[in-house]
């Protein structure tokens, strides 16, 4: 993999993390905000918060990998 190659994925960890952290943040506020009331929201916030933090977890693996190799 090439520099360019390996900026770019940098660039795509960050982006995926900061895309996990924004629904991390959405699960937080609707724990401390909504709930009990906002329970049905729940398994939707949770699955996509779970859905970016496994994005991410792979794209930083790739990564990881990427940069031993380079």
């Amino acid at each position: 993999m090439n520099e360019d190659e390996l900026k770019a994925l940098d660039k795509e960890v960050k982006k995926l993390k900061r895309i996990s952290t924004e629904w991390a943040g959405q699960l937080h506020d609707l724990v401390e905000d909504k709930l009990p009331a906002g329970y049905k929201e729940l398994p939707g916030i949770a699955q996509s918060t779970y859905d970016a933090c496994q994005a991410w977890a792979e794209a930083s693996a790739r990564l990881s990998e990427a940069q031993k190799e380079a």
